[in-house]
């Protein structure tokens, strides 16, 4: 008897790809050199690619939606990295 529906298997494979991503990002800037950086950054980018098929997926059929950030969230986060006002 299999437990898990199609959104828990997909939920769980996003869910493994955020962490994968996190690792290979993480790997990354710890490289000692070019090469092995420039190879872990094409890995990362395929993962990152691989999340993103999942979510759209995901998003496709009504099984994830992120939350729209607040206004005032959004305008720090602004004024955190440039010193104008927040004009969204």
């Amino acid at each position: 008897m299999n437990c898990f529906d199609d959104q828990a298997k997909m939920t769980d494979a996003l869910n493994t790809q955020k962490a994968i991503t996190e690792d290979y990002n993480h790997y990354a800037g710890e490289c000692a050199t070019k090469q092995r950086k420039d190879k872990l950054m094409g890995i990362l980018s395929e993962e990152h690619d691989m999340q993103f098929e999942l979510f759209s997926e995901m998003q496709k059929r009504g099984w994830y939606e992120p939350k729209p950030a607040p206004q005032q969230k959004v305008c720090e986060a602004c004024k955190q990295f440039e010193e104008k006002e927040c004009t969204f």
